[in-house]
């Protein structure tokens, strides 16, 4: 079997016939090489699936589901909360967060956002890839940008909120391995938070203050390096 790994958006089930899009199909058929018979594993929220192809025709790949190879993942939900930031450094960020395990990410225009906006299309395409490399099965969720007041008031007692707050001295996650809420990292704009929102999300119940370097870090580097923090916490 190819180690070729794509991301199929409609159902998947055994003895399944269906083509892939053109996009797809022109990197299996003109990137990959990929000829009939040979075999490559499709997957998305109900699992992952082994599939032959059976032929390729008017530039379409039409293949059959063989065997399921894995089931769907029941993985801890870590959310990352942030403001939109330029976009290179954007783009590397929602990779990096999706292989480090992100669930969801929820894009908040802060006061001192620079960047107002999203490119939702772009980076679903970035989330989906990210996946497809870094053998995951779930896609995560990606919501509309939103003020902090909203997600705040949206999220009150459901979630475990991560605030990376340089001015604690607090330097150890305090949060209980067994927790069925979600796990949110918030990480402020370029410009950090203003004095109003650190009182908001202070006062927010279920807030976990944490330093997680004595630097002032970038908006992409705090994300990855407090993302490496939970999951080392909850893997140990």
């Amino acid at each position: 079997m190819s180690n070729i790994r794509l991301f199929f958006p409609k159902s998947l089930s055994l003895n399944l016939t269906s083509r892939l899009d053109k996009p797809q199909s022109h990197y299996i058929n003109k990137v990959m090489r990929i000829k009939s018979n040979e075999v490559i594993s499709l997957f998305n929220s109900s699992g992952e699936w082994e599939a032959k192809i059976k032929e390729i025709s008017k530039g379409l790949v039409e293949f059959n589901i063989t065997k399921k190879l894995r089931q769907k993942e029941n993985n801890k939900e870590i959310w990352l909360a942030f403001s939109p930031i330029k976009s290179n450094y954007f783009n590397f960020m929602i990779q990096k967060a999706t292989e480090l395990g992100v669930t969801k990410f929820i894009p908040i225009v802060f006061d001192r956002s620079m960047v107002r906006k999203i490119n939702h299309n772009r980076l679903e395409k970035i989330i989906i890839e990210a996946c497809e490399q870094s053998n995951r099965i779930n896609v995560p969720v990606l919501e509309k940008c939103q003020n902090l007041k909203n997600f705040l008031n949206k999220n009150n007692k459901k979630i475990e909120l991560i605030f990376t707050d340089l001015t604690t001295e607090n330097r150890k996650l305090e949060i209980k391995k067994i927790t069925d809420k979600p796990i949110c990292i918030i990480i402020g704009p370029e410009g950090d938070f203003s004095e109003k929102e650190r009182e908001e999300i202070l006062s927010f119940e279920g807030v976990n203050k944490i330093k997680i370097n004595e630097n002032i870090l970038r908006s992409e580097t705090a994300a990855i390096s407090a993302l490496s923090i939970v999951n080392y916490t909850f893997n140990l």
